[in-house]
């Protein structure tokens, strides 16, 4: 029989760390290329992730503005058809008003608006609600007929004009801001 010592005493150039550190060390001479190829492939994979969320956060970036976008016409677009239908409830008002700034006018024509009353104050109250929503009334002796706001009745031949001029308004014009309601209706002097 042998004998085993299970402590055998370390002899000459039998140091369990040096032999732990040699160890280590040629294993790490050996994977030296491995382990540099690994941690390039970590970097590499890290790249690649990293460019696929900066695509990702583009691809976002411009749906969001996309859709900003789409909302901004969206709100502009509901605006626009807001102000229109807003300027046709004050049209359609004005037109079933205009009997009655007819017999205004006819009034103030004929002198009953001189004297200061109840219709006068009226008559002005009604004038001024009205303009505050762009109402405005045009056509008046003398000025230069313009066929685009005006309606001519009847036409007579003048030495007195250079060119056709409004000599009468038998009705006076309305418009909101620049859209003619009803043009003036006038009787024109034309140059002979």
């Amino acid at each position: 029989m042998t004998d085993q010592n299970p402590n055998p005493e370390p002899q000459d150039g039998d140091d369990p760390l040096a032999d732990a550190e040699r160890i280590v060390n040629e294993a790490a001479a050996g994977l030296g290329d491995a382990a540099t190829d690994g941690v390039n492939a970590d970097e590499q994979g890290a790249d690649d992730a990293l460019n696929a969320a900066y695509a990702t956060a583009a691809e976002h970036l411009a749906d969001l503005q996309r859709l900003q976008a789409e909302y901004v016409n969206y709100r502009k677009r509901v605006d626009r058809d807001r102000e229109a239908a807003g300027d046709l409830a004050v049209g359609k008002v004005i037109e079933t008003l205009l009997p009655v700034l007819d017999d205004i006018a006819g009034a103030r024509e004929h002198g009953d608006l001189e004297a200061d009353g109840p219709f006068k104050s009226i008559t002005t109250k009604l004038e001024d609600a009205l303009g505050r929503l762009g109402w405005s009334s045009f056509g008046a002796a003398g000025e230069q007929f313009d066929p685009q706001v005006h309606e001519a009745l009847m036409s007579q031949p003048s030495t007195e004009v250079t060119e056709p001029t409004i000599q009468h308004v038998a009705q006076p014009g309305h418009r909101i801001g620049e859209r003619v309601i009803r043009p003036a209706r006038v009787i024109v002097a034309q140059p002979e």
